[in-house]
């Protein structure tokens, strides 16, 4: 009688290293910080800036973004409904491949419903993750809008764009929201950096 395709695979699993074992190699405990907010929010220049802080301390991470995943790995989805629960999907099966690597990925995606959140902890875990909302008004975001995405937008040039003609909904399962209309970037990392601290220390 033929394996089926799950029998030929999950004894794979048992031969590879696993997460805490390659923990205490990195002196750390693997987390995913998933930063949600509008574009414009600030969520990869506080990705970013994070990052810079924990290597600093002798942490290793990788920051996952719309430039770096939608000009590889996605760069065939669009940004239908579908398409953004694809490219959610994927970015979270990514993530969960550098998770069992030890590797504190700090992820910066809109994540504009809470049904495309769901879908990233399901798949994730969410004992794994930090949700992180980066909390900006509309208002600001455009005046930080240096694409000019948002005019496009306004001006019918640009489709589904989140805020404007397709929904951005509240996190409701966030741990740390960060208020950057009046906050800095290095308040809102300072911030940041003081709550996950304690969640990624070995």
């Amino acid at each position: 009688m033929s394996k089926d395709h799950s029998e030929e695979i999950y004894p794979v699993f048992d031969q590879i290293i696993n997460r805490s074992d390659k923990e205490k190699l990195l002196k750390q405990k693997a987390k995913v910080i998933w930063l949600t907010g509008l574009s414009g929010a600030g969520k990869t220049t506080i990705g970013a800036s994070l990052e810079k802080e924990l290597y600093n301390m002798g942490y290793l991470t990788q920051v996952l973004d719309g430039d770096n995943i939608r000009s590889g790995i996605n760069r065939n989805l669009k940004f239908t409904e579908e398409d953004r629960l694809e490219n959610i999907r994927r970015i979270a099966e990514v993530t969960k491949l550098f998770l069992n690597c030890g590797i504190i990925t700090i992820n910066c995606f809109i994540t504009p419903t809470e049904s495309i959140r769901q879908i990233a902890r399901d798949i994730i875990g969410t004992e794994n993750m930090i949700e992180v909302y980066i909390n900006a008004s509309i208002e600001a975001c455009e005046k930080r809008d240096e694409k000019g995405l948002y005019q496009k937008a306004r001006a019918g040039e640009l489709k589904n764009f989140t805020g404007i003609d397709s929904p951005f909904e509240f996190p409701e399962h966030a741990d740390i929201e960060l208020l950057t209309n009046n906050q800095s970037i290095q308040e809102s990392t300072h911030q940041l950096l003081q709550y996950v601290l304690e969640k990624i220390a070995y």
